[in-house]
């Protein structure tokens, strides 16, 4: 009787629950709450922006029901043919040109100098994790302070100061900002690298300081190869993040001055979405976007993380 239980339980878990909660139930059932959190933030509301992207949308009354057409691909035709639009996906890449390789570099040489057994260690890492949990209004206002054009930065520099200022001239807009988002994020990629230089092994130095190599060539030779996994999760954060670049500009140029100089894919797109109702030229500027990070992300894999596999 029991084995014939047990036989009838086992059918059951491969052809019902189980086959549906695979061969680790406990950890689908922990998992799927973050699964029900992606698909309601994030898959829905992409969905939603590829079909509002197709058709003529606009925003209505609650429970009115109007006819939204399908226009095809005239959104992205009107999106790609916006000047506005093509400057932004320039001013990001600059963006990201700048961000991306000082935040890796800065982030490394910091966590590796904060994990060597120096004084008051434990007060500058958080010092440097400070500002990125700070309130964005608040730090912008410091940075507005040091950089407009009576600021403490131009004072320092005198005659060389530049003019325009930093935030009002277009060539050193997007530049400033660049500088702003990497040193308030700082302190959350020195976590990351941090957590990875546990994980290379001490033997590693000692062996290469039997061989005789210096304390860069120990570094280069290593703590770079030893942290790569963590090199490839910091570039593709960063280029996340900083393609959905939005607050910085927003707030220190006034949304996106001098003339879009610094103005963002999305500060376009809540320009053209929200302020000027036009949420279907907005999606597709959302969509394009996206398609955009996930090429780049995909080279950055390819080509950062090859010497982990």
């Amino acid at each position: 009787m029991k084995q014939d239980l047990a036989v009838a339980g086992s059918a059951g878990r491969r052809f019902g629950v189980g086959r549906l909660l695979g061969k680790q139930p406990i950890g689908t059932a922990f998992v799927t709450p973050y699964v029900v959190f992606l698909a309601a933030i994030f898959a829905y509301p992409l969905g939603f922006a590829v079909y509002m992207s197709f058709h003529d949308y606009f925003f209505t009354a609650p429970g009115a029901i109007v006819e939204r057409p399908f226009v095809g691909f005239e959104n992205y035709a009107a999106v790609l043919s916006d000047p506005a639009v093509r400057r932004s996906f320039g001013n990001v890449g600059i963006f990201l040109l700048i961000n991306v390789p000082l935040t890796v570099v800065l982030s490394l040489l910091l966590a590796y100098a904060l994990n060597a057994a120096i004084r008051w260690r434990t007060f500058f890492r958080v010092s440097y994790y400070v500002p990125y949990v700070a309130a964005s209004v608040a730090v912008v206002g410091v940075w507005l302070f040091l950089f407009n054009s009576n600021g403490l930065v131009n004072s320092v520099l005198g005659p060389l100061a530049p003019d325009p200022s930093w935030l009002v001239n277009s060539k050193l807009a997007m530049p400033t900002v660049a500088l702003y988002v990497t040193w308030k994020q700082l302190g959350f990629f020195i976590l990351l690298y941090l957590a990875a230089l546990q994980n290379v092994s001490k033997d590693l130095y000692e062996a290469a300081s039997v061989d005789g190599a210096s304390r860069l060539k120990s570094f280069w030779n290593v703590t770079v190869p030893g942290v790569r996994p963590a090199t490839t999760l910091v570039v593709l954060l960063a280029t996340v993040t900083g393609a959905n670049l939005f607050t910085e500009p927003y707030l220190l140029t006034g949304g996106g001055g001098p003339d879009g100089a610094s103005a963002s894919p999305v500060l376009i797109m809540y320009q053209r979405g929200i302020e000027q109702g036009n949420p279907d030229v907005g999606s597709a500027i959302g969509v394009l976007l996206v398609i955009g990070v996930l090429i780049l992300a995909l080279v950055e894999r390819r080509f950062v993380g090859r010497e982990n596999r």
